[in-house]
């Protein structure tokens, strides 16, 4: 049905090839590219003669809009899907708009400079996207992505208005490691060392980071330690679902986490600023990525679950509603199917149902957009299809 380039070769680009491979009926032939050309080759090494879906590689620089250019006119995709870094969003969105080829990511863009985390610079590029009949689905994984999704269906089957939505990132798994990171260090760290923010009342409040927690008893993986962060897809949200007046955005990490990770801060070693070491510019936190164990070599050893769902209260007919939909992922069993852990996983398995629905043309239309503003129906039914199922609960605990 149409051919999907693949930008980027880490973990979680692993779990798009192969959830690709597996919907070959929509998934014809793709291209796996990045800047070390052999991650490609070792993917399709693995999956050629598993598949009826035809697998290319190349090589790309995705910070040089004229290499993608190029690779885009010769591979000739339907759609991009970018699992690379945030930083090379709007590259990737120009060479989409040089080339009128639908785009998608998993997360939104943010300067490599600042450790800022907004869409206003994608937001900018609808106009653009309109004239030229193509689509732009932005931030696609799990959180944001599927946490969208999860809205505009409860938004659709079960509330008139939605007032407060709070979203639940957790993962129970362990790794082995005293310290490690579940995805891309640089990101994972910049993250959570950012202050934290929640919408109210028409506005984002910003909060200390890591300076509001909770203990919220999870289905299947128990009690846990939640903190508020800031995270993306609150912004959108905030504009796309009707009468909502409260958000918030709420992860696990353990003790042990937290205290590697302010010892780090407090050494300087999580700074996104240039210094000086033996005669060149280094970034703190780009060597302490090098240092830590890579995200793609965690799946082996990770056992336990993961837990990311939203909690909704709003009014049905004049009466109060309460709606948890959750979905629970389990390490061991990602890494005998894919290779990966489910942090990889989760975010991985989204990208293709989104591009698949771009494909489809169940989520086609000029312009750009965030997953809550398409039809939620397909996209849940396929959740259930390609390893993510959703569990429901009408009476859940609270976050207070």
């Amino acid at each position: 049905m149409g051919k999907a380039l693949i930008i980027g070769a880490g973990g979680v680009a692993s779990v798009v090839v192969h959830k690709c491979c597996q919907n070959s009926a929509v998934f014809d032939e793709i291209c796996i590219a990045s800047r070390t050309k052999s991650k490609c080759d070792a993917l399709k090494d693995a999956l050629q003669g598993k598949t009826a879906t035809k697998i290319q590689t190349a090589q790309v620089d995705a910070d040089k809009v004229d290499e993608l250019v190029a690779l885009i006119e010769r591979f000739q995709p339907d759609i991009v899907i970018h699992v690379a870094l945030p930083y090379q969003d709007l590259t990737i969105m120009d060479a989409c708009l040089q080339t009128k080829t639908d785009y998608l990511d998993t997360a939104n863009y943010e300067p490599l400079d600042t450790a800022k985390f907004e869409y206003k610079w994608q937001w900018a590029y609808r106009e653009k996207f309109e004239q030229a009949g193509i689509t732009a689905v932005l931030g696609c994984g799990f959180d944001p992505g599927v946490t969208g999704v999860f809205s505009a269906y409860a938004q659709k089957h079960y509330f008139d208005t939605i007032r407060q939505i709070d979203i639940v990132d957790a993962n129970a798994g362990d790794h082995g490691y005293p310290f490690a990171t579940n995805f891309n260090p640089e990101i994972n760290i910049r993250e959570v060392t950012a202050n934290g923010s929640y919408f109210e009342n028409g506005k984002f409040i910003e909060t200390e980071p890591m300076s509001i927690k909770r203990v919220y008893n999870l289905p299947e993986i128990g009690p846990k330690d939640i903190y508020l962060l800031h995270h993306e897809e609150m912004e959108s949200l905030a504009k796309n679902i009707k009468g909502i007046r409260k958000i918030r955005f709420w992860m696990t990490f353990s003790e042990r986490y937290l205290t590697h990770l302010k010892v780090l801060e407090n050494v300087g070693m999580t700074s996104i600023e240039p210094i000086e070491f033996e005669g060149r510019q280094i970034v703190p936190l780009q060597f302490l990525k090098a240092v830590l164990p890579d995200p793609a070599s965690l799946g082996p050893r990770t056992k336990g679950k993961t837990n990311i769902g939203c909690i909704f209260q709003g009014e049905k007919d004049g009466k109060p509603v309460n709606y948890y939909v959750y979905n629970v992922c389990d390490h061991q069993e990602c890494y005998r199917e894919v290779g990966s852990q489910a942090i990889s996983y989760t975010t991985g398995v989204p990208a293709m149902i989104g591009a698949s629905m771009v494909l489809t043309g169940k989520w086609k239309k000029p312009g750009v957009f965030n997953v809550e503003e398409f039809d939620p129906d397909p996209f849940m039914d396929a959740l259930n299809q390609f390893g993510l199922p959703w569990k429901e609960s009408f009476h859940p605990d609270l976050i207070d």
